[in-house]
Parts: C-alpha cells; sequence; structure tokens
C-alpha cells in the first residue's frame, strides 16, 4: 500500500509542478458536439465527443464521450466511468454495451436506445485510458510499451482538469467515479489522486464524492482462489480438480500472465483440467448466457438483416456489431475520433498498449480503506454470475475492510428489490456497501440493465437500497 500512495503523491507533486492547476480553456466545447450519429434515435440530450491532450510534447491525447443527463441536466451530478481490461474500451464496453444511451443493433450500422442508460439519473462521462485503448494514442509510440496504475492515473488527472476546463459548469457538481472489472484498480487510484491533489493545493478543484465498482479486481490471490470456488459450486468442474487445485496451488504465488508462475507442475496441470472441463462453449463472465457464433453474425452483416440471436434478455452478438459499427468511416466522423488516421482498426481490448502485468498484483483494499477515511461513498457490486472475479472473493475483501476499519454494520445482509422481484443481496457498513445484482455477470448493466440503474441510482443519492417490493 505504501509503494502505491507514493506514486500517488509523486503524481500529484509532478502535475502542480507542471502547472497544471485547472485554469485556462481548450475551447468551445460546442466543437466536440455530436450532432449526426449515423442510425441514432432522436434524444432529448446532448452529446459529446473528442480528444483531450494529456502531454502536448508526446502528443498523447485521450478520447471520451459525454453524455448530458436525459432531463434536468444543470442540476444532477457527474459520474465517470472507466472499463478495465487492463486495456479495455470505455466507449465500446460501458457506452455502447452496458450503460450509455444506445446500444448498436443487429446490423452494425445503426443504433437502438438503452431505456436503462445511467444518464437517466447522472451526467455520464467515458474515457477511454490509458493511450493505446480504443481511439486515444500518443505520437511517441514507446508510450504503449508498459504502461501501468501510476502513469494511468496521471494521465486520468491531467484529463480531468482540461476537461473541466472545457466545461466548466461541472466543476463544482458532486462528482461520482465508477467503473468494473480492472477498474477495481482504475477508479480508487484516481480517486485517491484526485483526493491528494485537493489537499496539495489547498482548496477542493475536484468534487468526489463516491466510487463505485462492479466485479472489481481488488487482491489477485483472492480473486484467483474464488474463480475456481465458483467454477466448483456450478458444476463446471469436477470434483477431482477442485480437490487437486485446492491441494497444490498457492493463489499467493501465481503471477497471471508473466510466465514466472512460482506454482508446481501439477497446478498447472489441474489448471488446464479446469479449463478442458469447462469447454469452450461457456463464457467465463456470464456462464448461463449462450455464445455468439461469428459466422452466422459475419452472414447477417452482409445482408443487413436484424440478428435476433439473444440469450435471456442479452444480444450475445453484440461485440461484433459494435466492432463493425465503430469502424466505419462515417461513425468516426461524427465522434470526432480517429482524427489522426491511427494505424490499426478501432477494437475493444486489443489496442497496441502493453500494460504492465506486475501491477495487477496490487492490493486494491488499502487503497478503498484510504477512500473511506475521508469520507468518500464507497459501493462495490457484484454480478453473481460472473466466473472471473466472482463475488465470493469480493465479498471476502470488503470484509476484511469492514473488520479491519471496525465499521459497524448499518444494514444487515439480505435481499433487495426492484419493483416486486429479488434485485440481489446487500449489506451496508456505513459508507461502504456491498451488494449483489441477481441474474447480472462480470458486466452487470449489460444483463441486469434496470437493477444496475437502480442501484446507480441509489447510489449516488446515498440511499439505501429497497429491502421489500415496492419500497
Amino acid at each position: 500500500m505504501d509503494s502505491v500512495r507514493t506514486k500517488l503523491l509523486l503524481i500529484v507533486a509532478l502535475l502542480l509542478l507542471l502547472g497544471i492547476q485547472g485554469k485556462g480553456a481548450l475551447g468551445a466545447p460546442e466543437h466536440d458536439l455530436v450532432t449526426n450519429l449515423p442510425g441514432q434515435p432522436a434524444v432529448p440530450f446532448k452529446q459529446y465527443a473528442g480528444y483531450v491532450t494529456v502531454d502536448s510534447h508526446a502528443g498523447r491525447a485521450l478520447f471520451y464521450y459525454f453524455v448530458e443527463a436525459h432531463s434536468h441536466a444543470s442540476s444532477r451530478p457527474l459520474a465517470l466511468w472507466l472499463n478495465g481490461g487492463p486495456g479495455c474500451s470505455s466507449i465500446g464496453g460501458g457506452a455502447f454495451t452496458e450503460l450509455g444511451p444506445f446500444y448498436p443493433n443487429g446490423t452494425g450500422r445503426g443504433l437502438v436506445k438503452n431505456s436503462n442508460s445511467w444518464n437517466k439519473a447522472a451526467n455520464i462521462l467515458f474515457l477511454e485510458s490509458p493511450a493505446g485503448v480504443g481511439w486515444s494514442y500518443s505520437n511517441r509510440s514507446e508510450d504503449y510499451s508498459i504502461y501501468n496504475d501510476a502513469k494511468t492515473a496521471k494521465d486520468s488527472v491531467t484529463f480531468m482538469l482540461r476537461w473541466f476546463d472545457a466545461f466548466p459548469e461541472y466543476k463544482s457538481r458532486e462528482f461520482y467515479i465508477t467503473g468494473e472489472s480492472y477498474a477495481g484498480h482504475y477508479v480508487p487510484q484516481l480517486a485517491a489522486a484526485l483526493l491528494d491533489y485537493n489537499k496539495a493545493a489547498g482548496h477542493s478543484v475536484f468534487n468526489v464524492k463516491g466510487v463505485a465498482i462492479g466485479n472489481p479486481a481488488l487482491n489477485l490471490a483472492i480473486d484467483t482462489a474464488s474463480t475456481y470456488d465458483f467454477l466448483w459450486s456450478h458444476g463446471l468442474i469436477s470434483d477431482k480438480t477442485y480437490e487437486g487445485l485446492g491441494r497444490s496451488c498457492y493463489w499467493s504465488d501465481y503471477d497471471h500472465g508473466s510466465g514466472n508462475n512460482n506454482v508446481s507442475a501439477e497446478c498447472n496441470q489441474f489448471i488446464s483440467n479446469s479449463a478442458l472441463e469447462m469447454g469452450d462453449h461457456v463464457n467465463p463472465y456470464d456462464i448461463i448466457l449462450d455464445v455468439c457464433v461469428p459466422s452466422i453474425v459475419e452472414q447477417e452483416f452482409r445482408l443487413k438483416k436484424r440478428m435476433g440471436h439473444r440469450s435471456i434478455g442479452v444480444d450475445v452478438c453484440m461485440s461484433y456489431e459494435r466492432y463493425y459499427y465503430f469502424n466505419l468511416p462515417e461513425v468516426q466522423k461524427a465522434l470526432h475520433a480517429n482524427t489522426t488516421g491511427l494505424p490499426y482498426p478501432w477494437t475493444n481490448c486489443d489496442g497496441p498498449v502493453q500494460y504492465d502485468i506486475n501491477d495487477m498484483r496490487l492490493d486494491i483494499v488499502p487503497v478503498l480503506r484510504d477512500l473511506l477515511k475521508n469520507g468518500l461513498r464507497v459501493w462495490v457490486f457484484s454480478g453473481d454470475e460472473d466466473a472471473v472475479v466472482p463475488f465470493l472473493g469480493t465479498r471476502v475483501n470488503v470484509n476484511s475492510l469492514a473488520q479491519e476499519l471496525k465499521l459497524r454494520t448499518t444494514a444487515s445482509y439480505k435481499a433487495w428489490f426492484l419493483r416486486t422481484q429479488v434485485g440481489g443481496w446487500a449489506e451496508s457498513f456505513g459508507n461502504l456497501t456491498f451488494a449483489t445484482v441477481r441474474g447480472a455477470a462480470h458486466m452487470v448493466p449489460l444483463a441486469q440493465p434496470a437493477r444496475a440503474l437502480l442501484l446507480f441510482q441509489k447510489f449516488i443519492s446515498g440511499q439505501p437500497l429497497p429491502a421489500s417490493p415496492y419500497s
């Protein structure tokens, strides 16, 4: 934790030294007004999209998409959404797959309305971060080699300062930071950096009120162990494999993706066995969904038909539709995107950025502890069908945090409701809340949009989740 805090303090000192004080203006935001997004249904709110330069020397610029609240935008708070990865697009993920005002339709050439968009409750800002994700870029190629949490937080602080210059009417609004997955790293560390910036500046530059993170990567060892607990408890792996994993694997030593795993050959064999037993036709991010068949998608695109390939209400081919839509030149022009002519297509998670995989091992729970100590509202929520970052481990992390801070239980663990149906289960310890979302998975707003919207509304209002039907 000391290393994380030290890095954040160094970031703040550097930003202040460079004179990035949130003064001046980038130019009229009307230049970024989106007026002719192809295939978009009519809506009563404004949208903006474009670039904010975070390092003029390197030519490094981050892409954003901003939607005003559906109504009463001038009095509603501002919320930032970050997808994870690390290295995945908040435009392709949050904005146009999960909680934004539109989804791509089945042809990949148009959009349909999301009736449960989070801009029903707040003004929503989506950020592509770090450079090399989506349409964010740098003119210095070495910027793409080994990005890490500290550099991501630094660029995000600079982005927010300069974005507020362009949209000064939002500077004093209540500000909430939200995200999912590896944004379990991004969101808390950005919030901490913004609080440190306020402290160093001697006044409140950022009116940060809280953070909410879904299925978040918080502690790699705990999260990994819970993955195999989840797979076994849901019948996706055998008793023999599960027992073998428990006997031979020590997850605190497991170094994902680095090639330097300090684990036994026996453990690696049982990991391979678990993948074989689960098979290739189950999505670990949502184990109850059907999978998309890409050949069918390509055929439907050629014929320009609506696919209608849905599983429990979710368009399971949306990722292919999204890829097609965002690579249309007319879409990029309408969004003021790809203005430099990037030498690669838009992708959701496969841009050129190389992320420092060692940062996955950072324990983020102490950062959440410090945010709570600073009076921020912290909500952690989990779709209960996710095998990648299951609620089992997340609940352990939250409970350990509550115990460490000796927080009193203010709302005992029980079901919460959306109208007449159980939306999930939740428990609160003052400003700290843990909630599951029933029938959702890694991308909670995609699988359960209405329940996700209600949870977001309660989070920004500081109200508890409904404890009984119609309450």
